[in-house]
C-alpha cells in the first residue's frame, strides 16, 4: 500500500483504510499496537495530538511503515476517505 498523506486527517484516512483491507476492527488493532479502541479512533479521526510513537507502533501494528520524502510538485493523490 502506497498512500501520500500530508496532514493528520490524511494520516488517520490510510490507518484506517490499511485496517479495513486487513479486516480489522479498532479494538483489534488496538489490541495488536498495545492501544485503547479509543485511540485507534482517534488516530483514525485525525486527532492532531497523537505521539509520533504511538503511530509508529499502529503502522507497525499493521505491518506498515513511515517514510520521508521530498514534497512532489502538484497535489498529488488526496487521501479523504
Amino acid at each position: 500500500m502506497n498512500a501520500l498523506a500530508r496532514d493528520s486527517k490524511q494520516i488517520g484516512n490510510a490507518i484506517r483504510r490499511a485496517r479495513k483491507q486487513r479486516g480489522l476492527s479498532q479494538k483489534s488493532l488496538g489490541d495488536k499496537a498495545g492501544f485503547r479502541q479509543e485511540t485507534i479512533s482517534l488516530i483514525e479521526s485525525g486527532n492532531p495530538a497523537a505521539k509520533i510513537e504511538t503511530l509508529l507502533a499502529v503502522l507497525a501494528a499493521l505491518d506498515l511503515e513511515f517514510q520521508i520524502a521530498s514534497r512532489s510538485k502538484g497535489r498529488g493523490i488526496e487521501i479523504n476517505s
